[in-house]
């Protein structure tokens, strides 16, 4: 991939100002026309909150918005990004391709951290699922932060405009497979799986029903950001719903792509590196940059713990401990079996034709198997209390609604540790901790705003993450264990059929789990009043 460096110097062919036709004036270089202009507000950042931040912002006529994002323009163009095959992006010229240091939960190996380096950040380059938080979940945001707005039954009237649910490719009838009260006309659009795999959706369906006080109640259909046809090949990011999705707006914000990273020299001036310029919002910048560049950022700018940037030789301005503190992610952990079928998404990946004709398929009508998603049955489950009191631990999740690990059914071998195999069909349950205990950090590397942080998620770092792990095991072994599976599964595969005892479990997790690329919290919410809370790094 292209440094961030080279994407200063070779910025990318210009898009066309189009504010005519509903879509943001975007330039891929600080022209004199944008060096030139005031903003009322600047917004670094243009994933999933930022772009939508910026385009609600200027809702409002009087106010200006400027939007930069470091990455490319090129969100509409990622052929590649195809819902089962989105990994692709991993390590392309969208991805920042940062890497973590050496994880001890994970036998000291050091693993890929894929974030979005383009126009919709993650939200363009990862696996297209869509999905809300539990009501506990936000109950808790709204008790750390003191503010009760942040309270499910306040914020749900915002989470209805979000998303707007539209018709699968293959136009099936969705009967069933949603609530249409709670999918209203929002900006993201969002589609039920255009297809379905057979026979494993309706075994999965059937061993649900088999085991229904355990598992019937949380297996579902999980909608994807994708759509028959938008003119972006079927994807729908934030970058599509905010910056060019034709509607009806006063304006929509200027966007400044490929300006490397930024460092705010105040609360309200941005200055821009490689080469340097400055820029003025006169209310307020967001910095709304990520989980990993946001308090990358902040500290390069003197916001942080003021003993480590003075370490680095940064004077401190905020003295912020919780800056690129509370680092926490879900933990990946594929599980796989034979099967008997006579064909998986195992043919697909074995054969460059078959690839190629199911892509053109996708390319030309959003049809296909690329058109599904890596699983559209996803299972969210809670662990028995008693894997808590018997380590003398609290329970990490942040209550009843809020589950503690994730079982996905994908139709063929699942890794990010083994390849696949040369021969054989499979079926993956793949196992998540949801609700991790385990808090890493973003520190400093260096002070070169091109050299990335060192990003450590100690992942797999607690008694607790691994008795989590442990019952999400034992949970997709009844799951398989079903009568409904007689016949389909032939036995365990690898390292995974071997892991009985729950020290071999945790042998077998520490050697092949990974991350679901899901970090947040180093730049840790809190009441405003908090000295340890980052919001107090807000301007305006």
């Amino acid at each position: 991939m292209p440094s961030p460096r080279f994407s200063v110097i070779q910025a990318l062919a210009a898009v066309a100002l189009g504010l005519h036709a509903a879509q943001a004036a975007l330039f891929v270089s600080p022209t004199s026309e944008v060096l030139s202009k005031s903003y009322d507000v600047i917004v670094v950042g243009a994933g999933a909150a930022g772009a939508v931040m910026a385009n609600r912002l200027t809702e409002d006529p009087d106010t200006t918005v400027l939007l930069i994002e470091a990455g490319s323009d090129d969100f509409m163009n990622l052929n590649i990004s195809v819902p089962g095959f989105a990994s692709r992006l991993t390590g392309s010229q969208f991805d920042w391709n940062f890497t973590t240091t050496p994880q001890e939960g994970l036998n000291n190996r050091a693993i890929q951290y894929p974030r979005g380096f383009v126009l919709g950040g993650s939200t363009a380059i990862n696996l297209m699922a869509f999905c809300r938080g539990t009501k506990d979940d936000f109950g808790r945001i709204a008790n750390v932060t003191g503010d009760s707005g942040w309270e499910w039954e306040n914020l749900l009237p915002f989470v209805l405009k979000v998303d707007n649910i539209t018709a699968p490719a293959d136009g099936h009838n969705t009967t069933g497979q949603y609530n249409p009260a709670v999918h209203r006309h929002g900006v993201v659009d969002i589609s039920v799986p255009g297809m379905f795999l057979e026979p494993i959706d309706s075994i999965a369906l059937n061993t649900s029903a088999e085991l229904p006080d355990e598992f019937l109640s949380t297996l579902t259909t999980t909608p994807v950001t994708q759509l028959a046809s938008v003119g972006l090949n079927g994807l729908s990011t934030t970058a599509y719903a905010s910056l060019q999705r034709p509607r009806i707006l006063p304006k929509l914000p200027a966007v400044l792509t490929s300006t490397s990273s930024s460092i705010l020299s105040s609360l309200l001036n941005l200055q821009m590196v490689g080469p340097t310029y400055n820029l003025t919002a006169s209310k307020e910048v967001i910095l709304s940059a990520g989980s990993i560049k946001t308090p990358h950022i902040l500290m390069l700018s003197g916001i942080g713990d003021a003993t480590h940037l003075s370490d680095k030789g940064i004077t401190p301005i905020v003295n912020l401990t919780a800056v690129g503190r509370n680092l926490q992610d879900h933990v990946f952990l594929p599980n796989s079996w034979n099967v008997t079928a006579n064909f998986t998404l195992d043919d697909l990946h074995r054969s460059a034709n078959l690839t190629a004709e199911q892509l053109q398929l996708w390319m030309t009508n959003g049809t296909g198997f690329l058109g599904l998603p890596p699983s559209d049955q996803f299972m969210w489950l809670r662990a028995n209390d008693s894997i808590f009191t018997d380590i003398d631990a609290e329970d990490p999740s942040a209550g009843p609604t809020s589950a503690h690990f994730e079982i996905i059914i994908s139709d063929n071998f699942v890794s990010k540790r083994v390849a696949l195999p040369s021969t054989g069909r499979f079926l993956s349950l793949i196992t998540n901790v949801i609700s991790p205990s385990s808090r890493g950090n973003i520190t400093l590397n260096t002070t070169d705003p091109f050299d990335a942080p060192l990003i450590n998620p100690a992942l797999l770092s607690t008694d607790v993450d691994r008795a989590i792990m442990r019952a999400a095991i034992a949970a997709v072994r009844r799951f398989a264990a079903a009568p409904a599976f007689a016949g389909y599964l032939v036995g365990e595969f690898g390292a995974f059929g071997a892991a009985r005892s729950a020290d071999e479990i945790d042998a077998y997790a520490a050697d092949n789990a990974d991350t679901v690329d899901h970090p947040s919290g180093p730049s840790r919410w809190g009441a405003r009043s908090s000295a340890t809370s980052a919001s107090r790094a807000r301007g305006g």
